[in-house]
């Protein structure tokens, strides 16, 4: 029986669907997968080569597609599975989680798992209609001091990505800059007043430790932009349900602008494939299990039907429903080698920033400087690769 390894992130929402599934194998498919799990922070301190060294199998997110090509560890799907099935996927995959592992041609991971940042709330404490635009948002945070920011990590950086995307443009839209002038100094400022009337200690939280505050705290009503997490949308022992929709506009017709997340199943190339696992690959993928089988373990699936399934929406309090038209319209991250190190760098950037409320335009000019070094730098390792 071929045996296989594999590494997730250690939350129900990246391994349970996982590791329930692996105890099916065996009997469906005649293979053994067995899963670790490591922490999100894990995933951007250790380099990619090293765990392709270790594992057969690798969740990862789109941003690490770069690294994944510049360095060889993984191999491209393309390879693995036919180009019909690949497209089958791709047409049934809600928003631009299958594009978006898609780099240099190459097709990187399977869209295992879907998110956005969206916005999430404590329905049963917030009086009127949750907010739709940012200047709804502001104006409760001005009210209530309890509008929370996701800043941890690369999330100040991301929230202010998604901020700069609900204005109409597109970061990274561009090869020379990052951020495009008019609408950075925008999100900035706005994201700087947001912050001014935010609970300070929620800035220190992760999106998994500020759903957890919502849920069972009193000082936070709302987070305009946060990694939507299906699990909070049903009650549990000692927390409440959080309702999530949409994430802010600019104005009522606006889109919803928010950054991608989400994660997909890549495979080294240390493992040997099998037709075994390429079945359990595929069952993943496949109807039954995206709109049954991983929504029963905690999982949150990437097939478009599934966020439109009448029956999970009711299960999970319309969470699919709330959010699927922030999913579809969400806003790809670049993802050139060495792009994880600028997005953890470029958060500590924003952050500082907030804290000595620099001018918005000093922090667009730095970002934009540092993004200019990293892709710089990632052209002159692609040009020696070449060489």
């Amino acid at each position: 029986m071929a045996a296989y390894l594999g590494l997730t992130w250690d939350h129900p929402r990246g391994k349970n669907a996982l590791t329930a599934a692996a105890a099916r194998a065996p009997t469906l498919q005649g293979l053994e997968i067995a899963w670790h799990a490591q922490p999100l922070e894990d995933f951007e301190a250790r380099p990619l080569a090293e765990l392709c060294g270790r594992y057969d199998l690798l969740v990862i997110d789109h941003p690490h597609v770069g690294e994944a090509a510049a360095s060889g560890g993984l191999r491209p799907l393309d390879e693995v599975l036919p180009g019909a099935e690949l497209a089958e996927i791709g047409a049934n995959t809600v928003g631009a989680c299958f594009e978006s592992y898609r780099w240099d041609g190459r097709l990187w991971a399977l869209p295992l798992d879907a998110a956005s940042q969206v916005t999430a709330l404590r329905a049963d404490r917030l009086a009127g209609a949750a907010p739709r635009t940012w200047d709804e948002v502001e104006a409760l945070a001005r009210e209530t001091g309890a509008v929370a920011l996701s800043l941890a990590g690369p999330h100040a950086f991301l929230s202010l990505l998604s901020v700069v995307a609900a204005l109409d443009e597109v970061p990274a839209a561009s090869a020379g800059e990052l951020l495009p002038y008019a609408a950075g100094c925008a999100a900035a400022e706005l994201v700087q007043r947001l912050f001014d009337h935010a609970p300070r200690h929620a800035a220190t939280l992760n999106p998994i430790q500020l759903l957890d505050h919502m849920a069972s705290q009193e000082d936070v009503l709302v987070c305009p932009l946060v990694y939507g997490y299906v699990n909070y949308a049903v009650p549990a022992p000692g927390r409440r349900r959080l309702r999530f929709v949409d994430a802010p506009r600019a104005s009522h017709a606006g889109r919803p602008g928010s950054t991608l997340g989400g994660t997909g199943i890549a495979i080294s190339r240390r493992c040997a494939l099998s037709e075994p696992l390429l079945a359990h690959l595929r069952w993943l993928m496949s109807e039954r299990a995206q709109l049954d089988f991983i929504p029963q373990h905690d999982g949150q699936p990437s097939r478009r039907s599934a966020w439109w399934d009448p029956k999970l929406n009711t299960r999970f309090g319309g969470f699919y429903r709330g959010t699927a038209q922030t999913l579809e319209q969400a806003c790809v991250r670049p993802r050139h080698a060495g792009y994880v190190a600028f997005q953890a760098q470029a958060s500590a950037c924003v952050r500082e920033a907030l804290l000595e409320r620099r001018p918005a335009a000093t922090l667009v000019d730095e970002l934009n400087g540092m993004f200019r070094r990293s892709r710089g730098n990632a052209r002159h390792q692609e040009g020696r690769a070449h060489a």
